[in-house]
């Protein structure tokens, strides 16, 4: 629960604030956006009308930290899904193939055109959606008990911690009141 709600702060940071902030940039430069090719030319052009020289200097070290950021973030989910389906950790040759295909999907990202970029992107995104909605669907009345065991928790005054037995979850590797310093240790990296 406490990891679900700094996840949903960090969404509503990301899609409101910052990209209503943007949004709200955009529209008060007095910048045509039809005048534009890409959605990124056009708030570099909105930022230069008002910051300057300065504005597409920030704009694009901005893009590439968050993209950079995102991609790391999604390699590392990709890594623990991989770790997780074959219920070990796979082999150097594996990772070393695995690291050179992202590695080459990056190049081949950043020579493409925008809008192909984005449209694989829209379509991967919507893959994800088909196999994440029917997970949380099942999942989520142990989501729902998980809250409510949190609450409870908070309102005795504890610093709230999960068991998985608490909510009617059992026979899970992590998260049972047995784990050892060892398994501790492997859930923390």
């Amino acid at each position: 629960v406490k990891q679900g709600l700094v996840q949903t702060l960090s969404v509503f940071i990301d899609t409101i604030v910052i990209c209503s902030a943007t949004a709200f940039m955009c529209m008060v430069s007095g910048i045509d956006p039809s005048a534009y090719d890409t959605q990124a030319l056009y708030i570099q052009a909105a930022l230069s009308s008002t910051l300057g020289g300065f504005g597409p200097v920030f704009i694009t070290c901005a893009m590439v930290l968050f993209a950079f950021t995102t991609l790391i973030g999604n390699l590392y989910y990709v890594d623990q899904a991989v770790y997780h389906l074959l219920g070990k950790e796979p082999s150097n040759i594996f990772k070393r193939i695995y690291q050179i295909v992202c590695s080459a999907l990056v190049l081949l990202g950043a020579v493409l055109s925008a809008d192909i970029v984005w449209g694989l992107a829209d379509i991967t995104m919507g893959l994800m959606a088909l196999i994440n909605i029917p997970v949380i669907a099942y999942l989520g009345k142990y989501a729902f008990k998980a809250i409510d065991d949190y609450v409870k928790q908070k309102k005795a005054g504890k610093d709230p911690v999960f068991k998985a037995k608490d909510i009617g979850l059992e026979n899970l590797d992590y998260w049972n009141d047995d784990l050892t310093t060892e398994n501790t240790s492997t859930v923390s990296e």
